[in-house]
């Protein structure tokens, strides 16, 4: 970054440019670090001619980085954490923190600890913003790069930098419309396996845990399909015969919409939920308070 004529490193272009990233937004940026649109534009110049790079540029009516400003994301963000943590005082006050922290995960678990989570934000630390980002269907290191802040669900990153951190473990559950053939009389492996059923996978995948629970049975199941979301795949449950599959965050929307679950008659294996972060906010309090309030949310709100 830019070097002053005290030789010293202006640590406001390094802020600037996080923010800047974050948002992809001058007016956005500008009203995180309460500064006007036109001074916030004239920083946002300081911080090309810095980089040598044009950081954000139009595409239509937004702002999108560079392949520049996308490579030094995570380090610019990385550097401005551990200088908040530096200079911050050991009992830094939650309620004087502006921030705003990604979250990604399971769509479910949004629905099922997200009120709770503002409602705590806003009281606990008001200048948290919090977003939360749906799983996409391609793998990408968004803790690394800075995108996310923090993971919660189903960990499946093997990354060695990403710290993660077991909470407890859920279950799978099937799911149908009210009067389903399904819920008369015992339900057996046979009678499940019979039934068409309906996939919901970020990826479109059409086969998973419990098929190969039924291979170890001799059965074979019939997917008719996947969609992308468990939201999704419980309107498409609501309006048909398929049997869904949820798991237990899933469990109050199914009952917004009158579904019934049950449990399924196979020797599945738990899902291991748990938090991933990147190491960069071991430090940060604001970011411990995040890490703390979602363990809590997650271990007693889980039906």
């Amino acid at each position: 970054m830019r070097v002053t004529q005290s030789g010293g490193l202006d640590l406001n272009l390094l802020v600037a440019l996080d923010v800047l990233l974050e948002e992809q937004s001058v007016q956005g940026a500008a009203r995180r670090l309460h500064l006007s649109e036109p001074a916030m534009s004239r920083t946002l110049g300081r911080v090309r001619k810095a980089l040598g790079d044009p950081v954000l540029v139009r595409a239509g009516r937004t702002m999108v980085p560079t392949p520049r400003a996308l490579a030094v994301r995570a380090e610019v963000s990385a550097v401005v954490e551990r200088a908040r943590a530096l200079f911050a005082p050991g009992d830094t006050d939650l309620r004087t923190v502006e921030r705003t922290f990604t979250i990604v995960g399971q769509d479910a678990m949004a629905a099922a600890f997200g009120a709770e989570l503002f409602a705590r934000a806003a009281a606990e630390a008001p200048g948290v913003r919090l977003r939360f980002l749906a799983e996409s269907h391609v793998d990408a290191p968004l803790l690394r790069e800075g995108t996310a802040d923090l993971e919660v669900g189903v960990i499946d990153t093997v990354a060695p930098e990403v710290h993660r951190e077991h909470l407890c473990d859920d279950r799978m559950l099937g799911v149908v419309r009210r009067g389903h053939p399904l819920l008369e009389g015992e339900l057996t492996p046979e009678r499940f396996a019979a039934a068409d059923h309906l996939t919901a996978s970020r990826r479109g995948r059409t086969h998973g845990p419990v098929d190969r629970a039924l291979a170890g049975l001799g059965l074979e199941r019939r997917v008719v399909g996947s969609v992308g979301t468990f939201p999704a795949s419980l309107f498409v449950v609501r309006d048909t015969d398929l049997v869904g599959l949820i798991t237990s965050w899933g469990l109050p929307l199914a009952e917004v919409l009158g579904l019934v679950a049950f449990e399924v008659p196979l020797g599945l294996p738990p899902l291991r939920l748990g938090l991933a972060w990147h190491p960069r906010h071991d430090a940060d309090p604001a970011h411990a308070w995040l890490r703390r309030t979602v363990r809590e949310l997650i271990t007693r709100v889980r039906p």
